[in-house]
């Protein structure tokens, strides 16, 4: 049983069609605060360049200019950015399932009486959709194959995909190892099995949106209230097909470039966060931050160089960073050695975890470091990690279970009790992602 019907179009105005507008009809036309998720900026792309100084990876420092927003944020804000899915990849799409891209419709909900009238913004193009209202490269749910196998026509296919769709271990182990551990997309199955062939409408009610990302902000107001800056990664790796795939937003901002004739435009909108600096400046703080979980805290210290500048006291910045190899990925190295020279980062230590035959992480720097961490602990001070959830977070957690048990003389529970308060009280905060 479909969710939504189709209707087709042919007489609507060009001013009438949602063109990549997340919610208000000719909102990116005409630009009105205040700017949200569901209206978002069009932020030009002032500073776009490469940071790591060589190698086959890619992490860039963008800068977007939000003057005229009224958008305020905060060191530790994050920013969301929505992307537009590759050109390519909806081109193969509309060959593969012999569809008029170009053609105007809408996806109507059968239930009148349903708030959701539509499961993106309507009417627009199937073009339009698949470029930026749908998710086309991210993994199909079981649910997704099983509507899959009804337009099936060769039945070895069809009992494939409906096995993978079933809740047996079988069906399961199958899914994850066909579907999940291969990453094909929804595009991949289709060409992979050419005996299935479903009406381009119903892949579209299918597919789930395509969501904003978000990124952690790079950069501090007190410097410039009017520029955002962000650090990412371009993901891209190679699938056990054989296939080649980028992530959805840092590929398409890879490409916006700013020029001197031209500086790209982008929706995004600001997200605030717990993720703070102590209200009072002269409290201590220890930064852990490996990789692109550097961002937030850039935006610290810039934050804390300020502060200094302004005659404030400021307690004890001190900074963790990792990376691979110092003089491949050691992102922003010369602004940190400034930031440590001019005495508003008081420590930083590094750790280059491919230098050496044996790695070095930054939760093996933190228990070198752990009489200086127990000190800044019984001064008040504040703990902030960003990075990897999965591992790193993980790790340091409990090297800094290790230190208090040390240090503070308790059992592994009454250190367990410590850094929850700690958590509590806004002294050990995270903001990590897997």
């Amino acid at each position: 049983m479909r969710q939504y019907s189709l209707q087709t179009h042919d007489d609507i105005p060009s001013e009438k069609l949602f063109t990549g507008e997340p919610a208000r009809l000719g909102s990116t036309r005409t630009q009105k605060p205040p700017f949200e998720a569901k209206n978002p900026f069009l932020a030009s792309i002032t500073v776009n360049r490469e940071l790591h100084k060589k190698g086959d990876r890619s992490c860039m420092h963008i800068e977007f200019d939000i003057t005229g927003s009224r958008i305020r944020y905060d060191a530790g804000d994050h920013i969301a950015v929505y992307p537009t899915n590759n050109s390519e990849l909806v081109d193969r799409f509309g060959q593969r399932l012999n569809a008029d891209l170009g053609q105007v419709f809408s996806l109507n909900n059968v239930d009148e009486d349903a708030s959701k009238k539509h499961p993106f913004p309507c009417p627009t193009t199937y073009r339009t959709a698949l470029l930026h209202y749908l998710d086309i490269t991210s993994c199909p749910r079981t649910n997704v194959l099983k509507e899959l196998s009804d337009y099936t026509e060769d039945a070895k296919d069809k009992a494939f995909l409906a096995s993978m769709a079933q809740a047996t271990p079988e069906g399961k182990e199958l899914y994850t190892d066909w579907i999940i551990n291969h990453h094909r997309t929804l595009l991949h199955v289709l060409e992979d099995l050419p005996s299935v062939n479903p009406p381009i409408d119903h892949v579209c009610e299918l597919l789930p949106r395509l969501q904003a990302r978000y990124y952690s902000i790079s950069s501090s107001p007190k410097i410039n209230a009017t520029t955002v800056a962000i650090t990412a990664v371009l993901i891209e790796y190679t699938t056990k097909t054989g296939r080649h795939q980028q992530g959805v937003a840092t590929s398409w901002l890879k490409l916006k470039r700013p020029t001197d004739d031209l500086q790209p435009k982008v929706p995004v909108f600001v997200r605030k966060s717990q993720f703070r600096l102590p209200f009072k400046p002269s409290i201590p703080v220890i930064m852990i931050g490996p990789g692109t979980g550097l961002a937030p805290f850039r935006g610290f210290i810039q934050d804390r160089q300020c502060q200094r500048k302004d005659g404030k006291p400021v307690g004890e910045t001190v900074l963790f960073f990792g990376c691979r190899h110092e003089d491949e990925d050691f992102i922003y190295e010369d602004e940190l050695k400034a930031f440590l020279e001019d005495g508003t980062l008081t420590q930083l230590h590094t750790a280059f975890s491919r230098d050496q035959p044996e790695k070095i992480y930054v939760q093996h720097l933190l228990r070198q470091q752990k009489d200086e961490v127990w000190r800044l602990l019984e001064l008040g001070g504040h703990i902030y990690v960003c990075g990897d959830a999965r591992h790193m977070a993980h790790d340091v957690d409990e090297v800094l279970h290790d230190i208090v048990i040390e240090h503070g003389n308790m059992t592994r529970e009454k250190a367990s009790d410590y850094l929850k308060k700690m958590r509590s009280r806004g002294r050990y905060s995270c903001d990590v992602w897997s």
